[in-house]
């Protein structure tokens, strides 16, 4: 029965996303309408310019740790209702997992902006 139910909805998802798949592509080229738009002026220069590198990487290691924060908020609010050695334990082994990341990514150089 279980395995009938994963199965259909399988085959549901896969149906669903290749007529999508099929319904969305664009038939009709045109230079026109695939150039940049500047108020009706041709563009100056190109519309795709090239962004650091080094700028990305600080934002993704960013959103990493902001999530990390997140997963760390709820440890003090437990702190109550749980055992203290087992909260101790995992509350230090969470931050050394997050310290160590730190540290990697501080000896790679990465958190360096100008190099």
């Amino acid at each position: 029965m279980l395995l009938t139910i994963s199965l259909i909805t399988i085959l549901i998802a896969l149906i669903v996303m290749f007529l999508a798949s099929i319904l969305s592509k664009k038939t009709i080229l045109d230079r026109e309408k695939n150039s940049p738009y500047e108020c009706g002026f041709d563009p100056k220069g190109s519309a795709r310019l090239p962004f650091s590198l080094r700028f990305f990487l600080i934002a993704v290691i960013f959103l990493i740790f902001d999530v990390e924060i997140t997963l760390l908020l709820p440890i003090a609010s437990i702190s109550n209702i749980a055992n203290i050695f087992s909260w101790m334990f995992t509350s230090i082994l969470f931050l050394a997992i997050l310290l160590l990341g730190l540290y990697y990514e501080w000896i790679q150089g990465a958190l360096e902006w100008s190099s």
